[in-house]
């Protein structure tokens, strides 16, 4: 990972935004009805409403954050 853009740190940041939107993804599925002539209230719960959005969003966020942000300089750190 010499000649690669991102430090290590950046990529595990991302990698785990990338993991916490799946999980939102996860959390959205099912509520469905194999019969189409009955209606399932459990589609609109708030786990596939609020939740589920809201954890995708931090997923985004955290892999902007993994993108964008600046390692810093051994140096400096001293």
């Amino acid at each position: 990972m010499a000649n690669f853009s991102l430090p290590k740190k950046n990529v595990t940041l991302i990698g785990i935004g990338l993991l916490v939107m799946v999980l939102g993804f996860i959390l959205m599925l099912g509520g469905g009805s194999s019969d189409p002539n009955v209606f399932n209230p459990e589609m609109f719960n708030a786990r596939r409403l609020v939740v589920s959005p809201v954890i995708i969003c931090i997923g985004i966020g955290v892999i902007i954050w993994g993108i964008m942000r600046k390692p810093r300089d051994e140096k400096e750190e001293r």
